[in-house]
């Protein structure tokens, strides 16, 4: 059997930027252990697989770890293959997912996603054990609503400076965090680390957005933000809350296209 297979920098303009996903389309559903083989195989944060139902896909994201609810920039680079590639004639298209329906749609040079909005929920104990091994104590700390079935904490700090600093302790951080703080040349920076899905430190992260755009579109006092995510790689994003939605802009990059080669 042979599938194809298309690696995609998501939230990029050029190659090795950005953070890559693999985005391999199926006539129906693998076994789910299939599909997570082929997720560690590839060795991505993230692997979209999808599924055509008319006019729109099912869709599926697997880090090398585990199956995740909702996952920003695989879905990106779905929308690019689908728009920019596969079907250029088209101007949007929709996913159903664990997280209910997305859609991408074309935005000039870039792609908009239509994410739900999950706010922080309440401040936390800004001493409370994860703290240490994030390296530097965060001015507060705020639970986030439970992701893919572990904890979630986005830490704020007083400077984009302090969270390009972090070095975490991976193996003792007890939940995913989300790093942030207001930026420069941009409204806010953002860092993740997800060591509780499988992943140390994801180059960009759209899901993240969907809890940093409602948090400082409240603290800065504006719906329309743009966000860069410092990680080594870097990722540059435009974000829009409209009540419980946020639409996500950025743009993708095709590095790579080829076939899977499974024993029948």
């Amino acid at each position: 059997m042979e599938l194809p297979l298309y690696q995609i920098d998501a939230f990029a303009d050029r190659p090795f930027a950005g953070n890559p996903a693999a985005v391999c389309p199926l006539d129906d559903w693998l076994p789910d252990d299939t599909l997570q083989a082929i997720a560690l195989e590839n060795n991505l944060s993230e692997t979209a697989f999808i599924v055509r139902r008319g006019d729109d896909f099912d869709l599926r994201w697997f880090t090398p770890a585990l199956e995740v609810d909702l996952c920003g920039h695989a879905t990106l680079a779905t929308g690019h293959l689908i728009l920019r590639l596969l079907e250029p004639g088209r101007e949007e298209v929709g996913f159903d997912t664990r997280s209910g329906r997305l859609t991408v749609t074309r935005d000039g040079d870039g792609l908009t996603m239509d994410f739900p909005a999950l706010p922080p929920q309440q401040e936390v104990d800004p001493s409370e054990p994860l703290v240490a091994p994030l390296g530097h104590a965060p001015t507060a700390l705020y639970a986030v609503e439970k992701a893919h079935g572990m904890p979630y904490r986005m830490a704020v700090y007083d400077s984009a400076e302090a969270v390009a600093a972090l070095r975490p302790q991976f193996s003792a951080l007890g939940a995913n965090v989300i790093a942030t703080a207001t930026g420069d040349d941009v409204d806010f920076v953002s860092r993740f680390f997800a060591p509780m899905s499988g992943i140390d430190e994801d180059p960009v992260t759209g899901s993240a957005h969907c809890t940093l755009t409602p948090y400082w579109a409240n603290r800065l006092d504006k719906s329309d933000l743009t966000a860069r995510q410092i990680s080594a790689r870097g990722g540059e994003l435009r974000c829009r809350l409209a009540g419980d939605r946020v639409f996500i802009t950025g743009k993708c990059v095709l590095y790579l296209e080829g076939r899977i080669q499974l024993a029948d």
